[in-house]
């Protein structure tokens, strides 16, 4: 695995333990290495001091299950054996990691110093560890230099592909800031590698709930037949965070929640809710489905726009009794910004399953909680049943999807208050990831990292995708950079977001599901 971005905050705090989290339950091969690239000079053995200090920083308690007995190589017992009870990280492993880590630096422009001292120490390393000629590139970089690193890597002959042996790329969001630039980024990355070597990652669609909708909804019998126009209402999508911009505001007055987290997040929950289901579950079958999602929501018009989305900016409040400052007095972020920290869309699908039924989506920094969710809300039952009951109203069934923090799934439907008269009172049912399966520490990005490895590109985007998410979210964009916003902020930190957001759903009498903490 070679890093590009090797001394950022992405490779110390998720790259790294996530590699640990795989090695531990032995998914990582025993012929493995890393070599971490970066602007900054520095020898091997400096750089391996860094990633011993953060892995003891960052890595989190081993998951408690039996670890697995092969690695991704199954003809091999794991290297690097390791205590299911262990509380503490293993220093075994830590060392393991430590001996197969090396690191190069220099300028990203360079042609030839740089790419070429990667050359040799790729040369040097799998022969000293008797690795397969097989190598993965990960993108920890800004996206601005994607196309140029990637374009040295295959002039100086690290792309190239030969007795079965294989390159592929991982790059990191956004991919693109708009349709034109997203555009542009795919037809430079396919001048010099081919699709299929293209990793495109989203680490939400690492997080297990994610991965257990097309599991939910294909392996049980009793969802699929109502998952459709005829008994769901409508949908809600809701990525809430309590966090601000924290260290991000640089970065984010220039991305908003928008580009943040519609193109790829949202519309990838999106896709997994509504697609058709696949003729199997390979990468392509799955993505060809997900494709068709993207391609069948309906572009807004100006006016739909103005009508049919709503942001936001939070100001001061309160998050957890204690005092938040406003976006605009954020470090890094101008005190006359117009970004957006909070956006909400109306979807329509214009398909035969998802006719007339609106997915109403929402993402928003300074919430009152942190939570993830995906809120299916089937169509009230008739009444005529309970016509001459004490019944005032009918519960309605949803099935609610927890994402994060706490994974699980949730029916919520109506049962008989115990009496001698007929009442009806809410209840759920509830599946706890945690309660039933046990812990399970990660990052979100060991599945990801371990698919690339073996070449499952399910649960990454194609271009396809890519540049559709945009063509949804882009006439967004240029309508709301045409006229910017003049009430900002308007939403206290810590709230549920702005109140055009409740209205948005008021105006079809509906109403947000919000999750408490």
């Amino acid at each position: 695995m070679v890093i590009f971005g090797a001394t950022g905050d992405l490779t110390k705090r998720k790259l790294f333990p996530a590699l640990y989290n795989l090695a531990k339950d032995d998914f990582l091969p025993h012929t493995f290495a890393i070599v971490g690239v970066g602007r900054q000079e520095m020898t091997t053995d400096e750089y391996r001091k860094d990633v011993v200090a953060n892995l003891h920083e960052f890595v989190q308690k081993p998951l408690q299950k039996p670890a697995r007995s092969k690695g991704i190589d199954s003809d091999h017992e794991s290297p690097h054996p390791v205590q299911a009870s262990a509380t503490e990280p293993n220093e075994n492993l830590i060392k393991w990691f430590e001996e197969r880590t090396y690191y190069t630096g220099g300028d990203f422009d360079d042609d030839k110093k740089l790419f070429g001292d990667l050359k040799d120490l790729l040369g040097e390393i799998t022969a000293q560890h008797q690795i397969p000629d097989n190598y993965f590139f990960y993108m920890a970089i800004p996206p601005d230099m994607f196309a140029n690193v990637t374009q040295k890597i295959v002039k100086n002959g690290l792309g190239k592909e030969e007795n079965d042996n294989w390159r592929r790329f991982i790059f990191e969001k956004p991919f693109g800031r708009d349709l034109e630039s997203a555009k542009q980024l795919n037809t430079d990355l396919l001048r010099t590698i081919k699709e299929r070597q293209i990793y495109r990652i989203d680490h939400y669609l690492g997080k297990e709930t994610v991965q257990n909708i097309l599991v939910f909804r294909f392996g049980n019998s009793i969802f699929e037949p109502i998952w459709n126009r005829n008994f769901i209402d409508h949908v809600q999508i809701t990525v809430a965070e309590k966090l601000g911009v924290e260290q991000r505001g640089g970065y984010y007055d220039s991305a908003g929640a928008l580009r943040d987290m519609i193109p790829n997040h949202i519309l990838q929950l999106v896709t997994l809710t509504a697609m058709e289901p696949p003729v199997s579950f390979e990468a392509d079958a799955v993505r060809d489905e997900q494709a068709k999602i993207l391609q069948a929501i309906q572009p807004f018009s100006p006016e739909e726009v103005l009508k049919e989305t709503v942001r936001g900016q939070y100001g001061i409040g309160k998050i957890d009794d204690k005092d938040a400052p406003a976006y605009r007095d954020e470090p890094n972020v101008s005190p006359a910004s117009n970004t957006e920290t909070f956006a909400a869309l109306k979807l329509s699908i214009d398909n035969w399953r998802w006719a007339d039924v609106p997915f109403y989506v929402r993402t928003g920094k300074r919430m009152a909680t942190k939570h993830s969710t995906i809120i299916i809300q089937f169509k009230r039952a008739p009444f005529v049943l309970f016509r001459d009951t004490s019944i005032e109203k009918l519960t309605t069934n949803r099935i609610v999807i927890h994402i994060q923090p706490d994974e699980g799934i949730t029916l919520h439907f109506g049962a008989k208050i115990p009496g001698p008269v007929v009442n009806m009172g809410a209840v759920d049912m509830d599946f706890n990831y945690v309660e039933h399966f046990g812990e399970q520490i990660s990052t979100g990005y060991e599945r990801l990292l371990y698919d690339c490895m073996i070449g499952d590109a399910t649960l990454f985007q194609r271009a396809d995708m890519v540049e559709a998410g945009w063509r949804i979210v882009t006439p967004v964009l240029d309508v709301w950079n045409a006229l910017p916003a003049r009430d900002f902020p308007n939403y206290a930190a810590g709230s549920w977001g702005p109140k055009e957001s409740d209205d948005l759903l008021a105006n079809d009498s509906r109403a947000w599901k919000n999750i408490a903490d």
